[in-house]
């Protein structure tokens, strides 16, 4: 297993990750590696749930409407005007 030194972290962090590992009945340590795990689910999900929006908006661009159809952001954004 990897071993990762982390310096210069500021006081009150500290503290509050001891609490966390005391309340969960952890080390430290399993504390900080649950925090990192937690963390870097978070942020892929947000990476996913991104792209997928982004192939989502990709995909509307190429779609065409049929002829005498109208857009239904355009009918929302007509409605609100009212």
């Amino acid at each position: 297993m990897a071993i990762l030194h982390v310096r210069n972290i500021p006081d009150k962090l500290y503290r509050r990750i001891q609490k966390l590992a005391e309340e969960e009945n952890r080390s430290l340590t399993a504390e900080v590696i649950q925090l990192l795990d937690q963390g870097l689910k978070t942020r892929e999900a947000r990476r996913g749930a991104a792209a997928v929006v982004a192939r989502i908006r990709r995909q509307a661009e190429k779609v065409e409407l049929p002829k005498g159809w109208t857009d239904a952001a355009e009918l929302i954004r007509e409605d609100r005007r009212r």
